[in-house]
């Protein structure tokens, strides 16, 4: 690593010029105190330093000395020759960058003309170029060359331009063969006529001939008036018209008469009849267009009108541009044959000529259709006429639909349900029969059936005496046939009758009245056989019974009983002759929306029979008081026992292994005496 010492000159002059920091600077100082050497340089770099400011402080350069050293540069750089140096200078002038800029800016913008294929020519050229030329008419012997030449000079000597008439479009690629060349040849060009439509200027129409080739003149077409030019519009003119009338036959005969007074036709006629037997149907009438408006003045007297539309359909320039078409493929034609009778030329292109052709004609036959067809349309105006008789929604007839809803209880379900089966016959079909049952012996079956409506009523009466009706329900539904609405002289049948029958076990019958009640007596066993005899006489049932009693003498039964309605009144009458009646409750369930039968509904009665026992308790008195105290002290005896005998259990295990670890040790200890 260098020291101050050696590079004491460069240190020198640092800090003579006092680019040293402080630190630099005290390093400088002390090492300059330490070593002679650079102590005596620094004193002389100070001196001359010293002599320097003073004697230069008053010199200075003389004016020359600039140009002399900028001279000394330039001799050093190699000089440019006179073209070089030319077009510097040249491009140094704004007016020479200018113009480079707006070069530049024309090159790139002719360069993407070329790359996007756009046309540059100016509006005026194309204006220029859509002005089609007609050939003067040339006399039948002249040549196509001497003609074309002879039109040419004739449009120069007018002063139009010669080398923009439009030509004839060349055929597809694909066909193209000698005979195009051929047809450019000739010069002639064919102009698609443009159809006429109504201005308020007069048109002067130029008609090219057909066969330009053959050397035909051209003719003139006079000027057409705006009333002429109106005339020529193919127009389409269509109808549509809705009535309501009272017959339909009559209305045919009028609109045929009325079609024949207005010079047209009826096309075609379509009716339907309805299940109401009233008739519908639609009628397509051409008429003449002009006698439209007449004709359709005439149907509104032959019913009610509920719809009319009108619409025209202009075609007209569909119409000529595919009539110029036709002429133009026409002259096509001609001159394919042309070429097949000359035959000269290669049999390929011959056999090209005759493809191309067939291609012409077929187009031809395609553009006269078209035509035809327009002519059609545009002959007779189309009317649309729809007929339907009034009232047509008018239902014819109405069918009654009864739907029955029957709920029986039996004591024997499958009894009934096979007993309903039975009934099937020629006039009762069975549509569904289920018999299920539960997982708890719950029986319940559903029967489903059609009766002829003559025997709906005995056969429903029939099925209600299999068991006690809980329910009978029955909906009649009037439904229109072949149509909608009310109608006063349709005729009404009934249809059959759909019967649904759920039966059910009577244990599962919901009861209709529940009653609970208490009767108190002194012997709560004879009165509860009191009981169960009572109800048996009122056609019921004993559906559950129990009987306790406790020490005191406290004697209760608990008698569950379901009865018919009608015989309600005479079991709760008889209830007072077994004790006295106390805490009756009656609670009462209304159905509504069913046919119940309530004599024969079910009604639920609870009775609680009891005893009131002893006065003075068994369990009073001093024998008693002692017998209870001698039971509690040999209780408490008997539970010390069994805790000490607890208390012994737990400790002995613990008590032997002391013993045992003991005499072990004991053991132990001996041994080693």
């Amino acid at each position: 690593m260098a020291t101050i010492h050696d590079e004491i000159d460069s240190w020198l002059a640092a800090d003579i010029h006092g680019e040293l920091s402080e630190d630099e600077r005290s390093a400088l100082h002390a090492h300059i105190v330490d070593c002679a050497a650079c102590r005596k340089a620094h004193q002389e770099n100070k001196v001359m330093n010293k002599m320097l400011e003073e004697t230069l402080a008053q010199e200075k350069p003389d004016p020359a000395f600039e140009q002399r050293m900028l001279s000394g540069f330039r001799n050093r750089i190699p000089e440019r020759s006179g073209l070089v140096k030319l077009l510097v200078d040249l491009m140094r002038l704004r007016a020479v960058q200018i113009t480079a800029v707006t070069a530049i800016l024309v090159g790139l913008v002719q360069m993407g003309r070329m790359i996007t294929g756009e046309n540059a020519t100016p509006l005026r050229d194309r204006e220029r170029y859509a002005q089609v030329e007609v050939a003067a008419p040339q006399p039948p012997e002249s040549r196509p060359g001497q003609a074309g030449a002879l039109a040419r000079s004739g449009g120069v000597a007018a002063g139009r331009p010669q080398d923009l008439a439009l030509e004839a479009p060349p055929a597809a690629p694909a066909t193209r063969s000698k005979f195009h060349e051929e047809g450019k040849a000739a010069g002639t060009t064919v102009a698609p006529a443009k159809a006429a439509q109504p201005e308020a200027r007069d048109v002067e129409t130029l008609v090219v001939p057909e066969n330009a080739a053959m050397g035909e003149e051209a003719t003139q077409s006079p000027v057409e008036s705006p009333a002429a030019a109106l005339a020529n519009r193919k127009l389409i003119r269509n109808a549509t018209v809705e009535l309501e009338i009272v017959s339909f036959d009559d209305a045919v005969q009028k609109i045929t008469a009325f079609a024949n007074e207005e010079r047209g036709y009826v096309a075609t006629t379509s009716s339907e009849k309805q299940a109401n037997g009233k008739l519908k149907g639609e009628i397509v009438v051409k008429v003449l267009p002009e006698n439209l408006d007449h004709f359709l003045q005439k149907l509104r007297g032959i019913g009610q009108l509920k719809n009319q539309t009108l619409g025209t359909e202009d075609v007209t320039k569909a119409y000529f541009d595919t009539d110029a078409r036709l002429k133009n493929a026409r002259v096509m034609e001609q001159r394919l044959i042309d070429m097949l009778k000359t035959k000269t030329g290669k049999v390929s292109d011959l056999l090209q000529v005759e493809k191309e052709l067939g291609r012409v004609r077929e187009e031809i036959e395609k553009m006269q259709g078209e035509l035809k067809y327009w002519d059609s349309q545009v002959q007779f105006a189309r009317v649309t006429i729809s007929l339907a008789e009034k009232h047509m929604e008018e239902p014819a007839s109405f069918l009654l639909k009864e739907h029955a809803q029957l709920a029986l209880y039996a004591s024997d379900v499958e009894k009934i349900y096979n007993e309903a089966k039975v009934l099937a016959s020629p006039k009762v079909q069975i549509t569904n029969a289920q018999l299920d049952r539960d997982y708890s012996g719950r029986v319940s079956a559903r029967v489903s059936m059609l009766i002829a409506p003559e025997e709906s009523e005995t056969l429903i009466s029939r099925v209600k005496g299999f068991g006690r009706v809980e329910n009978f329900q029955s909906q009649t539904e009037r439904i229109a046939q072949g149509g909608s609405g009310m109608s006063q002289n349709a005729k009404t049948k009934r249809d059959k009758v759909e019967l649904n029958v759920t039966i059910s076990r009577e244990e599962q019958e919901q009861a209709f009245q529940q009653t609970s009640l208490r009767i108190r007596t002194s012997a709560v066993d004879e009165k509860a056989k009191e009981l169960r005899s009572l109800t048996e006489k009122q056609n019921g049932r004993v559906r559950s019974s129990t009987f306790s009693r406790d020490p005191d003498g406290h004697e209760v039964a608990n008698v569950s009983l379901r009865v018919p309605m009608k015989n309600y009144s005479a079991l709760m009458q008889s209830l007072n002759a077994l004790g006295r009646v106390e805490d009756v409750s009656v609670q009462r369930q209304d159905r509504i929306g069913g046919q119940i039968d309530e004599a024969s509904a079910p009604a639920d009665i609870s009775i609680q029979v009891y005893s009131q026992g002893n006065i003075v308790s068994s369990d009073t008195g001093l024998v008693a008081t002692l017998r209870r105290t001698l039971a509690q002290s040999a209780a408490a005896i008997m539970w010390s026992l069994r805790m000490i005998g607890v208390a012994v259990a737990f400790l002995a295990p613990w008590a032997i292994a002391v013993i045992f670890v003991v005499w072990i040790a004991k053991r132990i200890a001996r041994a080693r005496q």
